[in-house]
């Protein structure tokens, strides 16, 4: 009889665990091709551009300025034929699509799922708490389609 490790059945036992194991454990790379498709969904989104930030706002030439900063920040980005007004307070953020249009406000922080609230029929929409992690907001609206801010700081 020939000798050799198929003979000792806890051997072959570890030996298929391992194979098994090995076969559920996914490679990296995989992982990173995964996430790499998933950015991706978004790839349509038109990119919503600043037009304006109160923050970076400078005051007119002899103007006078505040001591301490605005307790709220006020951001418009401007997409396709709609304009998004947007207030950052302590609180969260709370804006409106003008013209007014029902949809949906997906609100992405870095290693996070996106956080998602409706837009209702007048273009109003809140989301809390304030993120104090870079975020990137995404607009679905019907009537102006998808688009998508580059990463903010707030």
């Amino acid at each position: 009889m020939t000798q050799g490790w198929w003979n000792d059945d806890d051997e072959l036992l570890d030996i298929l665990s391992l194979a098994l194991r090995e076969q559920r454990e996914v490679p990296s790379r995989f992982v990173e091709a995964g996430k790499a498709a998933f950015a991706w969904r978004s790839i349509d989104a038109e990119l919503a551009a600043l037009a304006y930030d109160s923050a970076a706002a400078e005051a007119p030439t002899g103007a006078p300025i505040r001591a301490e900063e605005a307790a709220i920040r006020e951001l418009t980005f401007a997409f396709r034929d709609a304009s998004v007004y947007v207030q950052v307070t302590d609180g969260g953020l709370h804006g409106q699509i003008v013209p007014p249009q029902r949809g949906e406000l997906e609100v992405h922080r870095e290693g996070q799922p996106p956080a998602r609230t409706e837009i209702d029929d007048q273009g109003w929409f809140s989301y809390t708490p304030l993120p104090r992690t870079p975020i990137r907001l995404l607009w679905r609206v019907a009537g102006s389609g998808t688009a998508m801010t580059d990463w903010l700081n707030l």
